[in-house]
């Protein structure tokens, strides 16, 4: 795919190095990337891949900017809160470089469309934050043929970078067989990530994509590179093909795609067997007309210390869910209680555990202290 006058000059810099040249940013522009997310990984990454001369980009978004993601996701400003992450996300992409193809995906990257989109493109770049989404990625790039999963993970000052699921080295399934339980991983918003720290990540995974279309080195095929962001170091961990993998052994247990949608709920859960009549979930209005009427009851707060100073309900007392199964006998089993975390995630655990114990008149916050301040009282800040 040849080049014009001024695509020449913009990508001067980079062709004059021996290793690329005109072929190499030929290849460049003939080559097609898939980009899923436009967050926090996606937006360096997007933005890189767009530069560098990438001819087709797809990107799979459809979220809507917050104001809470600006502190990462550089692609966007406060201009943007509230608007399509995608129309956003393609109209910076444009400015950064008009001759790139955008193909703008308004949809989740799913069971039901995941196998066509990455049947349409060279390179998969997983931007995403869950680990449903991950496990998709993973597995229709097995499906398809060993497309290159370009894999990268953030967590407060932590990063994770390498590349799955191609012919010549282990799928992402090969180290992580089968998701962790809901809850047991804090989310991004639960746990934190360090601002910059996907910046790192998402510029690493789109040059692991630019380097895996011209060719180039060694990229992280059976390897995993691990960012301590407080360290300031990496580290690398060897990978091998597990022979037993469930998707991309020789003899695969999975043969088509699953959804994991409970992994990425951020409401309640349904309740255990034989939790009895009274609901699981009740929301946020409810029980602020239950303080508005001076209800006596137990509203117990199963989030972090750090999470509770930065956004607390006035009234609740606060027992952080992994202190829950040793400090548990402090409460009272009779007593009419209401459980919030977050999003109702952990919530959602702490009152499964507690029914188990026998507590009868528990309950979940449906949609958490985010629900809380959005639908009761607007002066608690949205983390």
């Amino acid at each position: 795919m040849s080049l014009s006058p001024a695509e020449i000059r913009r990508y001067s810099r980079q062709m004059v190095i021996p290793e690329v040249g005109r072929q190499g940013q030929e290849r460049l522009k003939a080559a097609s990337v898939l980009m899923v997310g436009a967050g926090g990984l996606g937006s360096p990454a997007a933005l890189y891949l767009a530069a560098a001369g990438v001819g087709r980009l797809g990107i799979v978004e459809f979220d809507s900017v917050d104001l809470s993601n600006l502190q990462r996701q550089i692609l966007y400003s406060e201009a943007d809160v509230g608007r399509p992450k995608l129309a956003a996300a393609s109209r910076r992409l444009a400015e950064v470089n008009p001759h790139l193809e955008l193909v703008p995906i308004a949809e989740r990257f799913s069971k039901q469309n995941a196998l066509e989109l990455v049947a349409d493109y060279d390179v998969i770049v997983d931007g995403s934050d869950n680990f449903a989404t991950r496990y998709l990625v993973n597995d229709a790039c097995v499906l398809a043929g060993g497309k290159p999963d370009v894999f990268g993970s953030v967590l407060r000052f932590e990063g994770q970078v390498s590349i799955f699921a191609t012919a010549e080295g282990p799928c992402y399934r090969c180290l992580f067989p089968e998701p962790p339980p809901p809850g047991l991983v804090p989310s991004c918003a639960e746990g934190g990530v360090f601002g910059v720290l996907p910046g790192i990540i998402g510029a690493f995974q789109a040059h692991q994509a630019i380097q895996w279309i011209l060719g180039l080195g060694e990229p992280l095929v059976g390897r995993f590179l691990v960012f301590d962001g407080l360290g300031s170091s990496f580290r690398e961990i060897q990978l091998d093909r597990n022979p037993n993998c469930p998707i991309c052994s020789a003899e695969p247990t999975l043969r088509e795609l699953t959804d994991y949608d409970d992994l990425c709920t951020e409401t309640g859960t349904e309740p255990p067997d034989g939790a009895g009549e009274l609901p699981f979930d009740v929301e946020a209005t409810q029980v602020g007309g239950w303080l508005g009427t001076g209800r006596d009851f137990l509203f117990l707060d199963v989030r972090t210390p750090m999470e509770f100073s930065i956004a607390r309900v006035e009234g609740t007392t606060l027992l952080p869910l992994n202190e829950l199964p040793g400090r548990f006998s402090e409460l009272e089993r009779d007593r009419e209680t209401v459980v919030m975390c977050h999003h109702g995630i952990r919530s959602a655990q702490a009152v499964a555990f507690l029914r188990q114990q026998g507590f009868t008149n528990v309950r979940n916050l449906a949609g958490g202290i985010d629900s809380w301040s959005r639908a009761v009282d607007s002066s608690i800040p949205l983390y």
